[in-house]
């Protein structure tokens, strides 16, 4: 079975090409999705992080905007969360695995949006990274509620920057000429792909 990795920037589009792979059939294992479930109300990630973070829960729901406002600028309780986190999402992907090699998938794609700079891409056998021009990403950035040009520069400076993402591609969809084009890419990816695993 082969891996695929799918990052890209925030703003890049990634998300939207994620759903793209998922139309065509493709299982999509999304790493933020993941999060999200394991801190929602009754998530196994609510009572241990209301053991760290106390002041972040209540009853039972995590704010994740106090959440947020304490890892940004906090890195030794971001390495606290990760080490709470990563693991549960660890044991998540590997059931998505197990399924996918049940039902004879040829491939997979991992959306994980910080894939280089958790070095995730080294798990991986192809990556896919959604792209688009900078003037594009700080546009579709700064129209998203509650962002700054303060707060997305700093998220800028914790990414990879694209064009070393893109050097390091095996495939690249570029997300600023619409979503048609965008789908015939991932179409045309698709495609090489169970080519690719149909010769293994």
């Amino acid at each position: 079975m082969i891996i695929v990795g799918l990052t890209g920037s925030i703003g890049m589009g990634k998300s939207e090409t994620a759903k793209m792979f998922a139309a065509e059939g493709v299982p999509v294992f999304d790493a933020d999705a993941a999060v999200h479930s394991l801190q929602a109300k009754g998530g196994a990630a609510i009572a241990p992080i209301e053991a760290v973070f106390p002041s972040v829960i209540t009853e039972g729901v995590l704010d994740r905007g106090k959440l947020g406002e304490i890892i940004f600028s906090d890195t030794e309780a971001k390495a606290t969360l990760e080490a709470i986190i990563h693991p549960m999402v660890g044991d998540m992907r590997t059931g998505f695995f197990q399924k996918a090699k049940t039902n004879n998938v040829p491939f997979v794609v991992l959306d994980i949006p910080l894939l280089f700079e958790t070095h995730g891409d080294k798990a991986c056998h192809k990556v896919v990274v959604a792209s688009a021009p900078g003037d594009v990403q700080r546009g579709r950035v700064l129209k998203r509620p509650g962002m700054t040009v303060e707060k997305f520069e700093k998220i800028l400076g914790k990414q990879l920057p694209d064009a070393e993402k893109r050097a390091k591609a095996d495939y690249i969809v570029e997300t600023d000429k619409g979503l048609d084009y965008a789908r015939q890419q991932v179409a045309t990816i698709v495609k090489t792909l169970r080519d690719i695993s149909q010769d293994a």
